[in-house]
């Protein structure tokens, strides 16, 4: 059986050598600012299954998030509490994915999230990759697979919730 460029390369995200080589990223991703601007996607064909081209236009944010629970946000004006309801075993309704997206857009308001995917993750992160477009670009208005992002009239994107 022939496998094609992507499939091979997701054969070997899965292999013992790439968690080899994320472990020694991670040292240095540790380091790292929450939200870093990359070149080069970590996981390719992953990045192009969300729409990802190598030109202008397209952004890739590697993000990390803590691992674990969530804590609860205060309600009410003064940040009070109900008494009866719990502060630290709260499980948010979003996935650690969205939340990540939500996140990234608000740090880049100019950009659109296309798509995020899973990168790694270690005993208190886990990093992501977050695709973004920028939909003001000449690039991006003439590709017809991606001109829709640009016609598109406030698109609210991933902060509809």
């Amino acid at each position: 059986m022939v496998k094609g460029m992507y499939q091979h390369i997701r054969s070997i995200c899965r292999g013992k050598k790439i968690k080899d080589l994320t472990k020694d990223r991670m040292i240095k991703w540790r380091k790292e600012p929450r939200f870093k601007r990359i070149d080069k996607p970590t996981r390719l064909d992953r990045a192009r299954e969300l729409g990802y081209k190598a030109k202008k236009g397209f952004i890739l944010v590697r993000a990390r998030i803590g691992r674990g629970g969530r804590k609860r946000p205060l309600y009410g004006k003064r940040g009070r509490k109900p008494s009866k309801t719990g502060l630290v075993r709260y499980t948010p309704r979003k996935s650690l994915l969205k939340i990540i997206e939500q996140r990234v857009q608000k740090k880049y308001p100019n950009l659109e999230v296309l798509g995020s995917y899973y990168v790694a993750e270690d005993g208190k992160s886990k990093w992501f990759e977050v695709v973004l477009v920028n939909p003001n670009s000449p690039e991006i208005k003439k590709d017809k697979n991606m001109k829709w992002i640009a016609e598109k009239q406030h698109r609210k994107g991933v902060l509809r919730h």
